[in-house]
């Protein structure tokens, strides 16, 4: 008898073959001709069946997560105030378009490039309030998506020295913005205002559905270092993007060794080229330093400031001689906001 039911030996769930015989009985033996091809066509079905029970059991919790989350909290679109509207999202155009009118004159010595701007574009038409049992949290005007809007200046080659523009803008596609995208729907729960409780919960569920706290935004800045150009915020690593597509490449942890908050204004050190970044984590380390070499592949040194608070160190200066470190009265503490402040 072969069943591929649950036999417990060993109090294993995995498929087995069990024989069920007589004692006194023996057993009939199968030509190798026809055994092999039985015993590997039944290998086969088990490893299936195995491998679709695994991938079963890996995605329950995540199922049975998503399925509290939807049944539990309610996303709403946040208004905007009459003096906002300069903050409302714009929709992606879908590719380079040509500027046809021109007021006024570009210099002639202006220089060719792009102008490139980054800045909060919230996904799905607006930010988010979420109610729940917990309470309410809600986005605040910086948690938007990071769009990119970019100016391109080219002069023409036939000596009468005028110019094309052209205009692009793209969501920086980072590894949350592809999750949510998927998904055609908010998906990260608001942490960054609300009620105590509300606020623990999201960051619990947070984690355990995506493995990070906040939406890798790339909302604050763009920068350039070793030829390549990167989109920014301060709660997560950079995202590479492509100058003239304005696709994004990839993230970017300095070939894995920065793998905390970057950021949003780097410095480059004058005559070395070099790169210095920092991060802040709200747990220490509180601030950290840090140094990319000139070509962008290698983290030269990293150093814990051995802060005894989180300070919002938003912004470093740079010297040949010295780094400028800002210890900044914004302070953030857990403890803080689960007492709402007080």
């Amino acid at each position: 008898m072969v069943a591929a039911a649950s036999c417990t030996f060993g109090a294993s769930l995995q498929p087995r073959a069990c024989i069920g015989t007589r004692r006194n009985r023996p057993i009939g033996r199968r030509s190798d001709a026809t055994t092999t091809p039985y015993f590997k066509e039944l290998q086969e079905h088990l490893t299936t069946s195995l491998a679709r029970g695994l991938e079963a059991i890996r995605r329950f919790p995540n199922s049975f997560l998503d399925t509290f989350v939807d049944s539990t909290f309610t996303f709403r679109h946040q208004p905007l105030r009459p003096t906002e509207g300069n903050f409302a999202p714009v929709v992606e155009i879908g590719g380079r378009t040509e500027i046809m009118e021109i007021e006024g004159a570009i210099p002639p010595d202006f220089p060719e490039g792009a102008y490139i701007r980054n800045g909060s574009n919230p996904l799905f038409g607006a930010l988010h309030m979420v109610s729940s049992i917990f309470g309410q949290t809600e986005d605040i005007w910086v948690e938007g998506e990071g769009m990119l809007h970019a100016l391109y200046f080219t002069r023409s080659n036939n000596g009468t020295c005028t110019w094309s523009l052209s205009y692009n803008n793209r969501y920086v596609q980072s590894d949350t913005f592809m999750v949510e995208t998927a998904r055609a729907r908010p998906c990260f729960l608001s942490i960054t205002k609300g009620n105590p409780l509300a606020m623990l919960a999201a960051v619990i569920l947070n984690m355990l559905r995506f493995g990070k706290v906040f939406r890798n935004m790339s909302n604050t800045s763009v920068f350039v270092h070793a030829g390549r150009v990167f989109a920014a915020a301060e709660n997560d690593i950079p995202n590479e993007i492509d100058l003239q597509s304005l696709d994004t490449i990839g993230s970017w942890s300095v070939s894995g060794d920065w793998l905390m908050p970057f950021t949003a204004h780097p410095k480059v050190v004058p005559g070395s080229g070099e790169l210095v970044i920092s991060g802040i984590n709200i747990v220490k380390p509180y601030l950290s330093i840090g140094v990319v070499s000139e070509d962008g592949v290698r983290l030269k040194q990293k150093v814990d400031l051995k802060l005894d608070r989180c300070t919002f160190c938003h912004e470093i200066g740079i010297t040949k001689m010295y780094n400028i470190i800002m210890d900044m009265p914004l302070t953030l503490d857990p403890k803080r906001i689960l007492r709402a402040g007080s």
